[in-house]
């Protein structure tokens, strides 16, 4: 219940209460204790004031309170309601401090008649889909870019079917079309929705992407998709959805749960597939970029490659230039040493007939040959 009042806990110097004190403290325990809510009721006394608000009651057998729906809320509706209409209001409880009266501020107005009771059951579904996140854009996921087997969900004899393989057949004829048969309107449709989708998740159909939905029709003829079992079914499918009911106006709890809304099934069938002659043109135009690509890259590597071998010649020739003056080098080192040059000069030398050197007088012995080199030949000897 919380903190006990403090009945004196007053501004006033008498200690006392004021009238504004009150009327503020019954609004904050009212608007605490009683979250906005749908009623039902009957409207009476109903006035529009020049602001564009609107003022009327709401009553049943026992009981009556006044309410206001200003101009804010009440200006999306065709027209007031009459005097003794039922109604659903949204609407939330509080207190007018002026004249310290309980009222409803309403934000919602619903007839209740089929349309209002539909609605209704609408909001309600949608605030159960919410609360649970199943509303959430950051759980829908992204369509597969080239699909091989697309699932639909839907009537075997409707036109939707119809429309769906005539956009596939000619975008995207590659894929695989999957029927998942289901009655989508009428008494026992919602259980077959819902088992056709657990289909696609249990029934090993092994697809990319499903289609789910309907053609155009009444309200009531489109009800199946409102429900919130269906509602759920679609989105525990564990591949993306696309919903399709109706027409472009029309907007159900599948399509606001459904990883993609469709305004039509002929619209859904070409969100679901690839365009193929968009698809043609791109490949051509990668092809085109990949051949202007390696021709470039063939080029640059020709470059390369003079480029590379540029320099191995000219690092060759560098090379061979300095071998070059090397050899010279050592080639007149080689020729200063030479005993060639000696002899050049007036020298001579002896040799035994094993080509050693002979060195000593007593090497040379009277009556023996040798050769005796000189700078331009060899010639025998013998000693004397």
């Amino acid at each position: 219940m919380g903190a006990p009042l403090d009945l004196f806990a007053a501004a006033s110097a008498e200690g006392a209460w004021t009238v504004t004190e009150v009327t503020r403290r019954a609004r904050v325990v009212i608007e605490a204790g009683l979250p906005p809510l749908w009623i039902r009721g009957e409207v009476t006394g109903f006035k529009a004031a020049r602001s564009g608000h609107w003022y009327f009651s709401l009553r049943d057998k026992t009981a009556q309170v006044d309410c206001v729906m200003y101009q804010s809320d009440n200006r999306g509706l065709p027209a007031p309601p009459a005097e003794g209409t039922q109604v659903f209001i949204f609407a939330r409880p509080t207190i007018y401090d002026a004249k310290g009266d309980f009222q409803l501020t309403v934000r919602e107005l619903l007839s209740t008649d089929q349309g209002g009771l539909w609605k209704l059951q609408f909001e309600k579904a949608r605030a159960a889909l919410q609360k649970d996140g199943l509303l959430d854009p950051a759980r829908k996921r992204r369509l597969p870019s080239f699909p091989r087997r697309i699932a639909v969900v839907t009537s075997p004899d409707g036109a939707a079917l119809r429309d769906i393989e005539v956009v596939i057949a000619r975008r995207w004829p590659l894929a695989e079309l999957v029927l998942v048969a289901a009655k989508v309107q009428g008494e026992g449709a919602e259980a077959s929705v819902c088992a056709a989708l657990a289909r696609l998740t249990k029934g090993g159909l092994d697809v990319d992407v499903a289609i789910v939905g309907r053609g155009g029709g009444a309200a009531e003829d489109l009800w199946t998709f409102n429900s919130e079992r269906v509602a759920r079914a679609v989105a525990a499918v564990s591949v993306p959805v696309i919903s399709a009911v109706g027409h472009e106006t029309d907007v159900t709890l599948c399509d606001l749960v459904a990883d993609l809304r469709a305004p039509t099934p002929s619209a859904a069938a070409e969100a679901a597939t690839p365009d193929r002659a968009e698809v043609l043109v791109h490949i051509e135009q990668l092809g085109e970029r990949l051949a202007r690509g390696l021709s470039q890259r063939s080029q640059r590597a020709v470059d390369r490659l003079d480029h590379t071998g540029d320099r191995l010649t000219n690092a060759i020739q560098a090379r061979l230039e300095q071998s070059r003056a090397l050899l010279t080098a050592h080639g007149a080192h080689l020729e200063a040493l030479s005993p060639l040059k000696i002899l050049a000069r007036g020298y001579a030398v002896a040799r035994d007939e094993n080509g050693r050197v002979l060195k000593q007088v007593k090497q040379l012995p009277s009556g023996r040959e040798f050769t005796l080199r000189v700078t331009d030949g060899e010639i025998d000897a013998r000693v004397r």
